[in-house]
């Protein structure tokens, strides 16, 4: 009996090794005929095409991917010169679009108030208000972002700063401001070109106008 077993416990691995691994060839040769018997020598297997030059041939999309190159000095010099006028645009528009209304209000208030010395101390009050408001914010504007900002309101009033001063304060007052403007290398009777010189200014406004649910 001892012999028996220790005969058993000798080769019963071996044997069960071999038994497992024709059941796992047999499975694999199973596998493969159902696999080959679905798809005979003769079948058609159909996937997307284009016809190219008279030519068929086998179409797949593949996903997109984004191809950077370095920028040459005249194209980082632009992204440079575009990003300095998009952050400016978006520092100045608001008090643009303030000073829009602003104007507006005033020609209105301006339309009932007949005498002289009235206007000019319906005037001189709003124009102390204004400095209270504004006086903070706008002188620590650059004096790039000032040109900017004289240009949107001119776009938004469609007038120059010039003649807005001139006439709320006088000419003499104009001629002043602008003398000022002068020696900062700017002027206060610059246009705003929409369709020229201004269009990627015009660009920027258009992002910032939708930013900001106005409509332009």
């Amino acid at each position: 009996m001892s012999k028996i077993a220790s005969i058993a416990k000798r080769y019963l691995p071996i044997y069960v090794v071999r038994y497992f691994s024709t059941i796992l060839i047999l499975l694999v040769f199973s596998i493969n005929a159902k696999a080959q018997s679905r798809y005979g020598a003769n079948d058609t297997l159909l996937v997307p095409y284009i016809v190219y030059g008279g030519d068929t041939m086998t179409y797949a999309q593949l996903d997109m991917i984004s191809v950077y190159g370095e920028m040459t000095p005249e194209q980082r010099k632009a992204r440079q010169k575009w990003t300095r006028l998009r952050n400016a645009v978006y520092v100045t528009y608001p008090y643009a679009k303030k000073a829009s209304y602003i104007i507006n209000d005033v020609n209105q208030k301006l339309v009932s108030i007949k005498d002289p010395s009235a206007r000019k101390k319906y005037l001189s009050s709003r124009e102390k208000e204004l400095k209270k408001e504004f006086t903070a914010p706008l002188t620590s504007l650059s004096v790039y972002q000032g040109k900017v900002l004289m240009k949107l309101i001119n776009r938004e009033t469609s007038n120059s700063c010039y003649n807005l001063v001139k006439k709320y304060r006088g000419g003499f007052s104009a001629r002043f401001w602008q003398t000022i403007a002068w020696v900062f290398g700017s002027s206060l009777k610059q246009d705003y070109d929409p369709k020229g010189e201004d269009a990627d200014m015009e660009l920027i406004v258009l992002e910032v106008a939708r930013m900001y649910g106005h409509a332009e």
